[in-house]
């Protein structure tokens, strides 16, 4: 990191997942010359997905790291400088922005492109970890088709939890939710969906304690926490933890404006934030879709935004004065 302590560069790319690695491509082929942190899960979610088989294409499909190794390689082409590391502080009081990489290394960046995505939040038993991508997923839309004529569970109670059951029923033969509580969370309007789709069921006052298997999920072993009676579902292969996600934006907390959850707003179609210069995509400001496509669009817009942003800022003592609008 000491061959850029103190440059100052263009743009300034924190994370590099589908919308990183897209904004890094268009900002790199704008001569922009873009720098790419990787944080602390260079390549994003899909580092942990198998087969994507819903991304343009990649009419085989293709396995999730693979397809990130692509995307990097794209925007290395054109020049993007992507390199493991961690921004750990920004100074947003005057611009250039001051950054800190790896607690330690000082950069400056004209502009700045957020995308550090956002991370499911699972249920930390040592199986489910152990069998993530194996048959355990947080996301239905990505791996739903995976388990067509087999039997699903989905852990959790809130809207997110009855669309990924929902959504699974077009595949799955039987979905079994299960709730620790023994009333739902959810929406009205989702859970009457869900209470009349015949492939529902429903474990109430339970929690799931242990996903069964070596290689692929063979099983889970729930417990009713009023009885205390665990209960062996022997014919489950697929895991859908759905309890929600956390977005990554902790550094930019009492900075930028962001709902209630984490997730950073933007102003109107675009991808600017409260502060000039600042951007951000992908997951980091998409509670609603987070797809691998949809972040990589925001990518792109992120990196037009930037450049844009950039040609009606060519003064660079008026770009240092600057003051926050």
């Amino acid at each position: 990191m000491k061959d850029i302590e103190g440059k100052t560069f263009d743009v300034v790319i924190i994370g590099s997942g589908p919308a990183g690695l897209t904004a890094a491509l268009y900002a790199a082929r704008a001569d922009l010359n873009p720098i790419v942190f990787e944080g602390p899960e260079p390549g994003g979610q899909l580092m942990q997905t198998t087969d994507v088989e819903n991304y343009p294409g990649y009419p085989e499909g293709v396995m999730g790291p693979k397809m990130m190794e692509d995307f990097r390689k794209q925007a290395q082409r054109f020049g993007a400088d992507c390199r493991y590391g961690y921004v750990t502080n920004i100074e947003f009081e005057s611009r250039p922005y001051k950054l800190e990489v790896d607690e330690e290394v000082p950069i400056f960046a004209k502009t700045i492109i957020i995308s550090t995505g956002a991370s499911a939040k699972w249920l930390n038993l040592p199986s489910e970890q152990r069998l993530r991508g194996k048959g355990v997923s947080a996301c239905a839309t990505c791996d739903g088709a995976f388990f067509r004529h087999q039997h699903v569970v989905v852990a959790g109670g809130g809207d997110t939890a009855m669309e990924e059951a929902t959504f699974l029923t077009k595949f799955a033969s039987k979905v079994s939710v299960i709730h620790r509580r023994d009333e739902l969370r959810a929406s009205k309007a989702m859970q009457k969906r869900a209470f009349e789709n015949e492939k529902i069921e429903f474990l109430w006052d339970s929690e799931l304690v242990e996903v069964l298997g070596d290689q692929v999920v063979e099983g889970v072993k729930v417990k009713n926490n009023k009885s205390g009676e665990v209960i062996t579902l022997d014919d489950v292969t697929g895991v859908f933890v759905a309890i929600g996600h956390k977005p990554n934006t902790d550094l930019f907390k009492g900075v930028l404006t962001m709902d209630d959850v984490g997730y950073i707003k933007t102003k109107g179609q675009s991808t600017e934030t409260d502060l000039p210069g600042i951007f951000a995509s992908g997951d980091a400001m998409d509670p609603v879709y987070r797809q691998a496509v949809t972040a990589a669009g925001t990518g792109c817009r992120a990196a037009l935004d930037a450049e844009r942003f950039l040609a009606e800022n060519l003064d660079e003592e008026a770009i240092a004065q600057a003051h926050w609008k």
